[in-house]
């Protein structure tokens, strides 16, 4: 990569492991939902002008259904279950939780589009899988700090849970996209996917808007996890794919946990604990053979 696209991959994995503190304090005053319908309605709005450029808004307007549906799958559906989850267990733990997103995209790749993972891949699945069941069994001192009422292991096994199926649903989007989006201006597909969240989070968000007033700061987060973590962010991931392509742009999942760690020490006086550290390291391992950034020959070539 040349020093300009190494400096906007940093970026993006600093935007994107900020998304996870943002969250964080926007759903303690909103709660989980709101939080979601907030952050796609405003990254709608913030990406709006996308489509004055040429062939997005046509693109868009011939595959509006399935992009619209598909921001259900790969924002709405994730975004509430993550803001859930940073209520009940520390942002650095959602966040290596949120590193699984390949793995669980070659699991559904293979299953519905029977795309058989490789010998090295079907390693890495393994390794990662084993890194996330480390992760449950170390369950303890993962509770979110600051919140009323420490999460209990239920409420932080049910917060474990919903970033696992968050990343579920960023594989079945991944999936759908291939089979029914493919060719689509990437675009249109981001902006499009964002209407289509907010409209499915709408009602939602209604319902279960908070009745006490919420502060400056709350709103503050949600601007900035919508303007920053998802609309510029989208932009630079997008500019990345293009210029040194998807496998690379992939590897942005590594660093991602590494600032949001940060933040969370730095931000929100959270622990990083050995066995964190730990079984992060296992899952990106898992990651990487598992997404076939890292090959290993001979299993290549057994398979």
């Amino acid at each position: 990569m040349s020093p300009a696209l190494l400096l906007e991959f940093f970026l993006l994995a600093a935007l994107w492991g900020s998304s996870f503190l943002f969250m964080r304090l926007g759903a303690a005053e909103f709660g989980a939902l709101p939080t979601a319908g907030l952050r796609v309605a405003l990254a709608a709005l913030f990406l709006l002008p996308v489509f004055l450029v040429k062939g997005v808004w046509a693109d868009f307007r011939q595959r509006a259904k399935p992009i619209l549906f598909v921001g259900l799958l790969n924002s709405g559906i994730p975004f509430a279950l993550f803001a859930f989850a940073v209520l009940h267990i520390t942002t650095g733990l959602t966040s290596i939780l949120n590193a699984t997103v390949p793995l669980t995209g070659a699991v559904v790749a293979w299953l519905w589009l029977k795309d058989r993972p490789s010998g090295s891949r079907m390693l890495g699945l393994l390794i990662g899988f084993v890194g996330v069941t480390l992760l449950v069994i170390g369950k303890s001192g993962f509770s979110a700090t600051g919140v009323a009422g420490a999460a209990s292991t239920g409420t932080t096994l049910l917060a474990m849970g919903a970033c696992l199926l968050a990343t579920t649903c960023y594989g079945l989007a991944a999936s759908y996209t291939k089979r029914y989006l493919t060719g689509a201006h990437p675009l249109a597909t981001a902006t499009g996917s964002q209407i289509g969240a907010a409209l499915g989070l709408a009602l939602p968000t209604f319902w279960l808007w908070p009745e006490a007033p919420v502060s400056l700061g709350a709103w503050g987060a949600l601007a900035a996890v919508a303007l920053f973590c998802t609309s510029i962010a989208y932009i630079l991931f997008f500019r990345i794919i293009e210029k040194a392509g998807p496998s690379k742009a992939l590897t942005v999942t590594f660093l991602v946990p590494v600032f949001a760690l940060m933040y969370g020490v730095f931000f929100l006086s959270e622990s990083i604990t050995p066995w964190m550290v730990t079984c992060g390291v296992i899952i990106v391992c898992g990651t990487a053979l598992s997404s076939g950034l890292v090959r290993l020959g001979r299993l290549e070539r057994a398979t």
